[in-house]
């Protein structure tokens, strides 16, 4: 499909084609489309910056993960939340909320979300969004959590949009990966890339590497050796990028593809990694594998967990497939991993 071609198909009649002959799908279209017009008005806000009278600040409470909330992360949970109300949605899970929320224990879905993830970029004009997730209702479920305590696979839909120089939104519904960005003058999503393909191989990797006294060898012996370049082991150049913002990592990913690398490390709340199952690693994962490309915790599928706490975290890789499969043998095959492999005893300039 030509771009000018793609520019004609906004997201409602691209969500109503969808639905047709198939009620999930349409019901979660119905969903799609509330999160869809509050991540417009969000979008508005966050370009007005401090001009917006909320501003960045901090209103004095934390959220489950122990983070100041900042006004406009609030403001957008409450958002959503409200607009959900009026959806076929049972149960809704925030990461602004201490437990699920009930809206209509009748309704076939459920939604997790992250209404503003790195909220703290925005002040610096760095690319925020918001992460969601669309799951069937458990049917028997006991309690609200069931609902989430559920391997990722089973995602309906997940996406994010991004608010940055463009605001667009990063869809799947399990068949492939959709990019809409935000016409502003008429305040409607356009297809603009559909059918997203991730490049299997790439010699771009995104990690913080401040924290490289703290990670695991197999982690280190992977960077060592991007480092060493042509001269080393693979045998390659390589970039390293490093935003900051997971939607910013993962829209650059499936724009042109690479690695982003968030390990578990030895410091404290991080022994079991950082990034947030449910809100987090499931949407971007279930995105990334529909685009062709792979999401691990550095040994098993993301998508195949099964977490057992609603605020359970994973050590998280993803993107390019032959990148992400390398990196989980640095941490499975002997000989790629640390300083016991005889073949790869000279490791990069990061050594110490």
């Amino acid at each position: 499909m030509s771009a000018a071609a793609a520019c004609n198909i906004d997201l409602d009649a691209f969500l109503t084609t969808l639905g047709r002959g198939d009620d999930t799908l349409a019901t979660a279209g119905a969903v799609l489309r509330r999160i869809a017009s509050d991540a417009i008005e969000v979008a508005r806000i966050i370009s007005l910056g401090q001009l917006w009278g909320g501003g960045n600040a901090a209103v004095g409470t934390e959220n489950p993960d122990g983070d100041a909330q900042k006004k406009i992360e609030v403001l957008a949970n409450e958002m959503f939340i409200d607009s959900l109300r009026h959806s076929p949605v049972a149960a809704i899970l925030s990461e602004e909320l201490s437990c699920p929320l009930v809206l209509d224990p009748a309704a076939p879905l459920v939604v997790a979300i992250d209404p503003l993830d790195g909220c703290s970029n925005i002040d610096t004009a760095v690319s925020g969004g918001t992460i969601f997730s669309i799951l069937p209702a458990a049917i028997k479920a006991t309690r609200p959590e069931e609902h989430f305590l559920r391997p990722g696979r089973e995602q309906i839909a997940a996406g994010f949009f991004i608010y940055g120089p463009q605001t667009s939104l990063a869809l799947t519904f399990g068949d492939g990966v959709h990019i809409f960005t935000l016409d502003r003058d008429t305040r409607v999503f356009r297809l603009a890339i559909p059918k997203v393909s991730i490049p299997q191989d790439s010699a771009e990797y995104a990690i913080d590497a401040s924290n490289y006294r703290h990670w695991g060898d197999s982690v280190r012996a992977y960077v060592d050796d991007c480092v060493t370049g042509l001269e080393g082991p693979l045998a390659q150049d390589y970039n390293m990028r490093w935003v900051a913002s997971l939607v910013a990592e993962a829209f650059r990913i499936l724009a042109r593809g690479g690695v982003f690398l968030y390990p578990a490390d030895e410091r404290r709340g991080y022994v079991a990694g950082r990034h947030l199952l449910i809100y987090e690693a499931n949407p971007i994962s279930f995105l990334i594998e529909q685009a062709g490309g792979a999401a691990t915790d550095t040994e098993q599928r993301i998508l195949d967990l099964r977490p057992t706490e609603l605020d359970a975290r994973t050590p998280f890789v993803f993107g390019s497939c032959d990148v992400v499969h390398r990196i989980v043998r640095y941490h499975t095959d002997p000989q790629f991993s640390a300083e016991r492999a005889p073949l790869f005893t000279r490791r990069g300039l990061l050594r110490l």
